[in-house]
């Protein structure tokens, strides 16, 4: 058995640019890396189940689902079958790149388990073609390879990626429920109207992350009516936040969010993570 936990990724803004193969094809942008993600425990096994386990604030385990056809299918690729528990404790579909996060985190265990000795590079390869053919996301792999805050430069995970690591304070964010991602990323008219809100320049700082990304939200006509409300109120009181892209939801930067997000819902705290997917158990 084989346990390993990849990191969440919330983007700010993000345009997706079409490459010659899904390889090259993804997105620009900028995010931020944080420390709730998703754990994959894998074990032998000679045909392939999965499940998808969230677990509540309390502890409780509720499974989401019982297949996955995006984890299936990497695993087809990679010829291996196993039996595949996956846990999160953020929810699923809400903009916390998850879906990036368990593909990451099921592929570098599955390696080690099967000593496929695939290098990090080649599994992030792997997971981020599988996100662009399911239209499951566009930069959360390329983002997940490491930690920071990023700002994507090129499609892909071989872009150049600026790194940085002063957001020092406490996330929070608050979910409304899922965007259904795929109906977004395969949406022409909706990507062209994402392309043209897209910021002409890259933040300077934390603050001005928040900021460029909160523009582009509005720009874009994803926001909701929801978000919309949490994002006012938190300007009002000097507190920089987003819609967490792409999830009917809101993350705020510092330690007078939590109080102020808790008007709204149940909150969710974060920070930023230091570095990307890694394996966290093993045993016989």
């Amino acid at each position: 058995m084989v346990t390993a936990f990849c990191p969440g990724h919330i983007s700010g803004y993000f345009k997706r640019v079409n490459g010659t193969t899904r390889a090259d094809t993804g997105s620009i942008g900028a995010g931020i890396i944080i420390d709730k993600g998703v754990t994959a425990t894998v074990v032998k096994a000679g045909s392939t189940s999965i499940h998808v386990d969230r677990v509540d604030a309390n502890g409780k385990r509720t499974e989401y689902a019982s297949e996955s056809p995006l984890l299936s299918s990497v695993m087809d690729r990679l010829g291996v079958t196993a039996s595949v528990v996956t846990e999160c404790r953020l929810p699923i579909g809400a903009g916390f790149g998850l879906s990036a996060a368990a593909l990451l985190a099921t592929l570098t265990a599955l390696n080690r388990l099967y000593g496929l000795n695939q290098a990090g590079h080649d599994i992030a390869l792997l997971a981020h073609e599988a996100e662009v053919m399911y239209h499951t996301g566009l930069g959360d792999v390329a983002a997940c390879q490491g930690g920071g805050w990023v700002v994507r430069k090129g499609p892909g995970i071989d872009a150049t990626i600026q790194r940085r690591y002063d957001l020092t304070e406490p996330l929070y964010a608050v979910s409304f429920g899922p965007i259904h991602t795929p109906s977004v990323l395969g949406s022409q008219q909706q990507m062209e109207r994402v392309a043209s809100a897209f910021p002409r320049r890259s933040p300077d700082n934390v603050d001005d992350l928040f900021r460029i990304s909160q523009e582009f939200a509005v720009a874009s006509g994803l926001v909701t009516r929801e978000v919309r409300e949490v994002i006012q109120h938190c300007g009002s009181h000097g507190i920089p936040a987003s819609m967490t892209m792409l999830g009917n939801g809101v993350f705020a930067y510092g330690r007078d969010a939590r109080d102020l997000l808790g008007q709204f819902g149940e909150v969710y705290e974060c920070a930023m993570a230091r570095s990307g997917v890694r394996i966290t158990g093993e045993r016989p």
